[in-house]
């Protein structure tokens, strides 16, 4: 009577322990490029692109914000406009990125690039 009651209990087990899981959802990926091996010569290139555009940007501005602090710490007040700050606290303005401009606001002092 024991050895049948030890092997329900065991089967019993058995059965709980072996239920059906759903599989975790793999998360979206960040870009539905498609995942083609095909194209991803052109999606890494376009991928490269984005990214050096983006760092260009937060350099150059980066920089300048930089630059338009420095100048109130000296001068007690914004510049009026980013060629104030040449020469003196600094060389030359660099050029903004292709197909972006400066937006500068001199009551904040802020500085924005946008596109023209």
């Amino acid at each position: 009577m024991t050895k049948i009651f030890l092997l329900t209990l065991v089967a019993g087990l058995l059965f709980a322990g072996c239920k059906k899981e759903e599989p975790a959802k793999k998360p979206a990926a960040a870009s539905d490029a498609g995942g083609n091996p095909l194209t991803a010569p052109v999606d890494y290139l376009g991928a490269v692109g984005k990214a050096q555009k983006s760092a260009t940007k937060t350099i150059s501005s980066a920089g300048l914000q930089q630059a338009i602090q420095m100048f109130y710490t000296q001068e007690g007040r914004f510049p009026r406009e980013l060629k104030e700050l040449v020469p003196g606290t600094v060389g030359q303005i660099p050029p903004a990125p292709v197909g972006m401009k400066y937006d500068y606001d001199p009551k904040a002092g802020t500085l924005k690039i946008v596109p023209q």
